[in-house]
């Protein structure tokens, strides 16, 4: 079976982002870039699964410039066979990058597609469930477990009350939740052996997909600074407070 994860490239979640002076977006100068951390788990369950003799062939895809050729060989490194890189300039949105996959879906044939449930720059949270509705395929969003025997997964999801429990037919779209698994350092040896991996170099109209924009951000803006606390003597001064900003009867 061959599994096909998509990853982008976002600001490391180490770094904290900053906003353009003129408010119309996120300063990406001078920014540490790496894989979107939801991603980096789909990459390690798909590797997992190859370990286990489940699948065959692991390629990672990456929609975005060209130096997200970078996060592709990160994947390369950690264990993907091949990777498709599907360059553009453009910002592109949640459903043009469903119609893009959606087109490399029906030209690779996945068993799978795993890819992250969100990614930490927009947090759309849209993109899988897109491509699911596009290939008519089922879904399992929000993975917590994943287990795949003959021609179905079983999907463990975190949902609000707990943890649900779904069977699917394969093929079938996962997306990862953060407690799937914990995704490997590449080795410096296999990140060597990636530079010799083939990455394929296509454009969004190699596959009949128009990336213009269809939204439209009309401010963005830090978020608002929190006041600083106040000590109380007691339980009595801390309740009459609480009466007070009407958080308490």
């Amino acid at each position: 079976m061959k599994i096909l994860v998509p990853v982008k490239r976002v600001i490391d979640y180490n770094v904290k982002p900053r906003v353009k002076l003129d408010g119309t977006g996120v300063d990406l100068a001078n920014v540490k870039m790496s894989m979107n951390p939801f991603d980096e788990i789909a990459v390690e369950e798909a590797i997992r699964l190859k370990e286990k003799g489940v699948a065959t062939e692991i390629v990672a895809v990456s929609i975005g410039v060209a130096k997200a050729q970078e996060t592709l060989r990160t994947a390369l490194a950690m264990g993907a066979d091949r990777a498709i890189l599907v360059q553009t300039d453009d910002e592109v949105e949640p459903l043009a990058v469903a119609k893009i996959l959606k087109a490399i879906v029906d030209e690779e044939q996945p068993g799978l597609v795993i890819l992250g449930k969100q990614a930490i720059d927009d947090d759309s949270n849209q993109t899988g469930q897109m491509l699911a509705a596009l290939t008519g395929r089922p879904q399992g969003t929000f993975a917590n477990k994943l287990e795949v025997e003959g021609d179905a997964a079983t999907v463990t999801r975190e949902v609000d009350g707990g943890l649900e429990t779904v069977k699917l037919a394969l093929p079938a779209i996962i997306t990862t939740d953060l407690r799937l698994n914990e995704p490997r350092y590449a080795s410096l040896p296999n990140i060597m052996k990636a530079k010799s991996k083939p990455l394929a170099n296509k454009t969004p109209a190699d596959y009949g997909v128009d990336t213009a924009a269809r939204l439209q951000t009309l401010k963005v803006s830090e978020p608002p600074k929190r006041s600083a606390g106040v000590k109380v003597a007691d339980v009595d001064e801390l309740v009459a407070k609480l009466k007070s900003m009407g958080v308490a009867a």
